[in-house]
């Protein structure tokens, strides 16, 4: 059975194809397209009309496949007027327009009914900060990204819920809207179109479109941590590291925990394919080293290998800071927050490449730690996927500073998790996460690191 995912990233869009059979799934990239934000008189925009003709083309190259499937990043929305049309490009969560908007409000009680950690990009956050605008007043529906794009596609609009759960605006727990964390953003919940779970029927490409007319699109985990997890070839006790700009530790429950040490320790509760709970820390993730490279425009691999031979520990940094949150001078904050806490500045992006990764491993292990402590698990594995999956030092780093193997791969989850759900939906794969895991344990290449002393 043939399968398109479209597969949104916070730097580039992927339509992927796969064809999946009874013990088997093959996959390759239809198309790739450029995801470039643009500030507008100082506000920092997705480009998401560019986004839409990127897909569009991807669509067309894929050919006839039986299903479509969305998945992008979480929490950013497009309004729409009553007639349905577009009110203005959607604000990227880098945006300063919520600076400073987390803190007017009591955090744990925000935790408490929603179980999504205090984020200063939130939904929730972005609602306040635009309390009051013409856009906002105008609106009359309200669409996470993939929901968008679905709606473009078939007409119909729906909520999925998995994207649903990281806007702060949903009860813990995941099975309806919270009045009170509606009334914090002063909108009702009528601005919002029926939620709807991953492996449910979206509708149909319309002929407008312009591409694949006819053909099924499913709802999928369209949060694409969502959809990574899905792609996790885990089994037994085990930890997940989904690793791009972002990276996303944690561990795969059955119920959020909404203790108050957990919001202290900066964890959130989003929810995953079966109803399943992502207890799960934010780490800044590649980003860091991305806008890093793009001040010194240099190229990757003589970096990794320069740092791979650089002293480990020298210096690091807190990966979890906001601080680091937009975009610009990454290695002057770099170099700030070392010098801030007594440590050697990094005098070189061989250093700098060393400091980012001994952070990000020392983040992965505090976030692997916390999670088994706070929701009472054990971890003897350590998953990693996506891009980072393909980074062998940070893979290498990963394992010896959490103690643990870390298995590498596949560096596609999001996409995989995206196909699989669309297949299970149309009965080419198996019945629940454990099946979908087993194929991919059978049929993706894994990378064994063994931690070292």
């Amino acid at each position: 059975m043939r399968i398109a995912a479209v597969d949104l990233g916070a730097s580039s869009g992927r339509v992927i194809v796969a064809d999946v059979a009874p013990g088997s799934i093959t996959f390759a990239e239809a198309a790739r397209f450029a995801n470039s934000p643009v500030r507008i008189r100082g506000t920092l925009h997705w480009d998401i009309l560019a986004l839409y003709r990127g897909i569009l083309s991807g669509l067309a190259a894929a050919g006839p496949v039986a299903s479509i499937g969305v998945d992008s990043w979480a929490v950013d929305y497009g309004l729409l007027d009553a007639d349905g049309v577009l009110l203005g490009n959607p604000v990227h969560y880098r945006d300063s327009r919520t600076d400073g908007v987390s803190a007017r409000f009591d955090g744990y009680s925000v935790f408490a009914a929603s179980g999504i950690a205090l984020q200063p990009f939130n939904t929730v956050f972005q609602l306040v900060a635009a309390a009051g605008t013409a856009q906002l007043a105008a609106a009359r529906t309200l669409l996470l990204m993939p929901d968008l794009i679905s709606y473009w596609l078939t007409g119909v609009a729906g909520t999925e819920v998995t994207n649903a759960s990281t806007t702060g605006l949903l009860a813990a727990g995941g099975g309806a809207w919270s009045p009170g964390m509606l009334a914090l953003a002063g909108v009702s919940a009528e601005l919002f179109p029926p939620l709807r779970s991953p492996g449910t029927p979206a509708g149909v490409v319309q002929p407008s479109a312009g591409v694949a007319a006819g053909t099924p699109v499913t709802v999928v985990a369209s949060h694409d941590t969502a959809s990574a997890v899905a792609g996790v070839p885990g089994a037994g006790n085990f930890a997940y590291i989904s690793c791009g700009t972002w990276s996303l530790v944690g561990v795969e429950l059955p119920g959020p925990v909404l203790t108050e040490e957990s919001y202290r320790a900066g964890f959130t509760n989003e929810i995953g394919v079966d109803g399943t709970v992502r207890f799960l820390r934010n780490v800044m993730g590649l980003w860091l080293l991305q806008e890093c490279q793009r001040e010194w425009d240099l190229p990757l691999p003589p970096l990794l290998a320069g740092a791979a031979a650089a002293p480990a520990g020298r210096s690091v940094i807190d990966a979890t800071d906001p601080i680091f949150l937009p975009p610009g001078d990454m290695p002057a904050r770099i170099a700030a927050a070392c010098a801030a806490a007594g440590q050697p500045v990094p005098g070189s992006p061989v250093a700098m490449t060393r400091c980012i990764l001994d952070s990000l491993a020392l983040a992965y292990f505090r976030a692997v730690e916390d999670a088994e402590r706070l929701a009472g698990v054990t971890v003897d594995v350590v998953h990693m996927v996506g891009g980072g999956a393909r980074n062998e030092l940070l893979c290498q780093l990963t394992a010896d500073a959490c103690g643990r193997p870390v298995l590498a791969g596949p560096v596609e989850a999001g996409a995989l998790g995206n196909i699989l759900i669309q297949a299970r939906a149309l009965g080419a794969a198996g019945p629940d996460l454990a099946a979908l895991r087993t194929l991919l344990r059978e049929t993706q290449p894994l990378v064994r690191y063994e931690p070292r002393a």
